[in-house]
């Protein structure tokens, strides 16, 4: 009798899903499997559908799994509901995401050792220049979990590196893909879009307007790019003649303490919180650059969908970003801390058109290399070779 083929794929917010994760789905189904999704879907950092995603035939459960590893209770309320739903829904593979969702679904297989478990770790919590704390708690922790993983994805070649000293679970193996894959058709160059969303917001055509896209949260670092766009005024002329635009869209738990520090700097007129766009394409064209000051990315779409979009980068260096930002090609790269030169890179594009345009047109290739075909290439093999 042939195996059933039922996997459930496991997040920790619930519009993570629908946000990254759409081409999984329609490639598991392309090769016959029964797709369940399990996440918590009270966390709305992304826009989530439950309706769309059962049209679509992938049947949703609500886990109470929380981001946090501290909320105990909570998450193993959450580890309970996953096996309820293994044992109802007879899953043979699991493929977890997130930390939280890492942590829950490779546990599982203590459960049901049978289980095929797949992690794809959008960054490990340990890198280079991490904290110490990072170090003690998320390494041990990880090299552990290992042992109960058939694949381990990575995103970026540092995580690469250090998957490959971990042991697997018994004929386990570490892949890597670019991402979860840009539509290059999607993120494309749209003058037309580009006078759309600024007359939207009443930004005239000749303000010079940088973007940044995230979760509104510690790790985004947006606090330094409102201030890089305070030490601008210092020269108050030339501020004036820029008449700078920093649009932010995102949304998370940071929104209060950002508005207080625009309020703070006067800048009432020069930032925007745009909150959560489902149509972010459009506002990848409104911009002039693409600022990208996180502390820490395993890899970062929302720069890559800015690149794909013809857009030059201001990026802060990570392990992320160095997987696609060249300085002085495509980006300028700055420390991450250091809002002075974040205000020098964002003056320098405004500056300089056509360096501007050439950089703009190097994003625009290098994006090419993480487009959707690439990624689907990889976890279509990866798909294919469950169970075996």
């Amino acid at each position: 009798m042939e195996a059933k083929k039922n996997i459930l794929i496991l997040t920790t917010i619930g519009g993570f899903l629908q946000e990254f994760e759409m081409n999984d789905v329609k490639l598991l189904q392309s090769q016959g499997w029964n797709v369940h999704y399990a996440s918590n879907f009270h966390q709305p950092i992304y826009e989530c559908d439950t309706e769309l995603l059962q049209r679509m035939g992938v049947t949703c459960h609500q886990i109470d799994i929380r981001k946090s590893p501290l909320a105990v209770v909570a998450n193993i309320k959450a580890f309970r509901q996953l096996i309820q739903i293994i044992e109802n829904e007879e899953i043979t593979a699991v493929h977890c995401h997130n930390p939280m969702g890492g942590v829950l679904g490779r546990m599982t297989k203590l459960y049901n050792r049978h289980l095929y478990v797949i992690y794809t770790a959008h960054g490990f919590h340990f890198y280079k220049h991490a904290p110490i704390q990072n170090w003690l708690l998320y390494y041990p922790a990880e090299r552990l979990l290992a042992r109960l993983t058939n694949r381990l994805i990575t995103i970026n070649r540092e995580d690469e590196i250090a998957a490959r000293k971990f042991k697997l679970s018994s004929g386990g193996v570490v892949s890597r893909i670019p991402g979860v894959g840009l539509n290059m058709e999607r993120f494309e160059p749209d003058q037309k879009a580009r006078k759309d969303t600024r007359q939207k917001y009443d930004i005239a055509d000749d303000r010079f307007v940088i973007l940044s896209v995230g979760e509104l949260n510690r790790n985004k670092n947006h606090e330094t790019l409102i201030r890089a766009v305070d030490i601008l005024k210092k020269d108050y002329k030339r501020f004036l003649e820029m008449n700078p635009v920093l649009m932010i869209c995102g949304e998370g738990g940071y929104r209060e303490k950002l508005q207080e520090l625009i309020q703070e700097c006067h800048l009432d007129d020069n930032v925007i919180l745009c909150g959560y766009q489902v149509q972010i394409e459009r506002y990848y064209q409104a911009a002039d650059c693409f600022a990208f000051p996180s502390y820490r990315e395993g890899l970062g779409m929302a720069a890559l969908e800015a690149m794909a979009c013809g857009m030059p980068l201001i990026v802060s260096d990570n392990r992320g970003t160095r997987e696609y930002s060249r300085n002085n090609q495509n980006a300028l790269v700055c420390p991450a801390r250091d809002a002075e030169a974040f205000a020098k890179a964002i003056a320098k594009m405004w500056e300089n058109d056509k360096k501007r345009e050439e950089m703009s047109q190097r994003s625009r290739k290098i994006a090419d290399d993480f487009s959707v075909s690439h990624t689907e290439r990889i976890m279509q093999k990866i798909y294919s070779s469950i169970g075996q």
